[in-house]
């Protein structure tokens, strides 16, 4: 009986011990089946975002156009006056009249890079081997009290980001990424919350909150998300 029980008690420590001991390839297999998984993920083709997003204690609307893994477009409504970012997987502009920026202007080559991220729809961990990254899983960390995975990718184009992902739901709740841009080291945070499923089957954050390198912090509402709504490429090349 006694040789029974310290085979069951080693049985039972095993099994915990193969629950917690996940690797980061589990934690990310996952995730990614949390956003609706990876054959889900594959049909997406485009993304249309409609947002309202405060800033500076101002309230302003915005809208983002995301052709996956080709190109990204963000144009925010600050009273008629419009700032743009474009990323596109060969370069990028911006034009912000706010900053005496009248014109549109190609962006740095380094600030670009930071931006790229951004072109896919299952982000940057989503098949992250087949674009030259790597990851590693730097164990436990929590967020505003909640234990979390922590980890590490990093990008082939030398961008260093960190994600905590959430253990009951795979999703990520905070994520930051560095990179030099301008001669400088620059980070950006961006937290996630209420996370929801749209009608396409793809879960999303509707909450977005990032800390700027310059000290601002926006808060973002999504309002409307249409998914493999057309698209044109026109639609993300630089005015003349």
């Amino acid at each position: 009986m006694r040789s029974l029980r310290v085979a069951l008690m080693a049985a039972s420590v095993l099994s915990v011990v193969s629950v917690h001991a996940q690797t980061a390839d589990e934690i990310i297999n996952k995730h990614i089946e949390a956003l609706g998984g990876k054959d889900k993920l594959s049909t997406i083709k485009t993304v249309y975002t409609e947002y309202d997003m405060e800033v500076m204690g101002q309230q302003v609307s915005g809208i983002t156009w995301l052709m996956n893994g080709k190109a990204y477009k963000n144009e925010v409504d600050f009273g008629g006056q419009k700032i743009i970012q474009c990323i596109t997987d060969k370069g990028g502009w911006a034009q912000n009249p706010m900053m005496g920026q009248t014109a549109p202007e190609a962006m740095p080559a380094d600030q670009v890079k930071m931006s790229q991220g951004q072109l896919d729809v299952g982000g940057p961990l989503f098949n992250y081997a087949a674009k030259g990254n790597t990851v590693e899983l730097l164990g436990k960390d929590s967020v505003n009290g909640k234990t979390t995975f922590k980890l590490k990718l990093k990008g082939k184009d030398g961008t260093e980001s960190i994600y905590w992902i959430d253990p009951s739901t795979y999703y990520v709740l905070k994520s930051t990424v560095k990179a030099h841009v301008n001669g400088m080291d620059m980070e950006t945070s961006v937290a996630f919350s209420n996370y929801k499923k749209t009608e396409y089957g793809f879960v999303v954050p509707s909450n977005t909150e990032v800390s700027l390198p310059q000290g601002l912090t926006l808060n973002v509402t999504s309002k409307k998300i249409e998914i493999n709504k057309e698209m044109d490429m026109k639609l993300f090349d630089m005015p003349k």
